[in-house]
């Protein structure tokens, strides 16, 4: 919310100096507009990572990309110390960055949602213990 709202506001303000020096050509105008559009969509992709847990698996929302997971698919949920965010190890045999959860400005939220996850793919997935 604070990415998207930032962006907003700074279109707003390259906008309105964009309009307001006369100085400018209309080229020069429509390359302050389009240059404010171009940082509100760099913070919009910013403001998109997420990781959403429910019955059947997880979605993992990345910059760029969105995947769905069975719990299955989750082999571990790992956040080690210096860890950018959250790895999750694959039953493919890959490791897929979860930038959802980041430890970087709320760190001990981030290590309660990583544990958190990791107890439901411990419960859910394939590592459960049967019997």
């Amino acid at each position: 919310m604070v990415l998207l709202t930032v962006g907003t506001v700074m279109f707003l303000v390259i906008t309105a100096v964009a309009l307001t020096l006369e100085r400018l050509s209309g080229g020069e105008r429509i390359s302050f507009v389009f240059t404010a559009l171009l940082f509100l969509g760099v913070l919009a992709l910013l403001s998109r990572p997420k990781v959403v847990a429910d019955e059947e698996g997880v979605t993992v929302v990345n910059i760029t990309r969105t995947r769905r997971l069975s719990w299955a698919e989750i082999l571990r949920v790992n956040l080690r110390a210096g860890d950018p965010w959250v790895f999750l190890d694959l039953s493919d045999g890959t490791s897929m960055p979860a930038l959802g959860i980041q430890p970087g400005v709320a760190k001990q939220q981030a290590i309660r949602d990583a544990r958190a996850l990791r107890a439901l793919a411990e419960n859910r997935g394939t590592g459960k213990d049967i019997g």
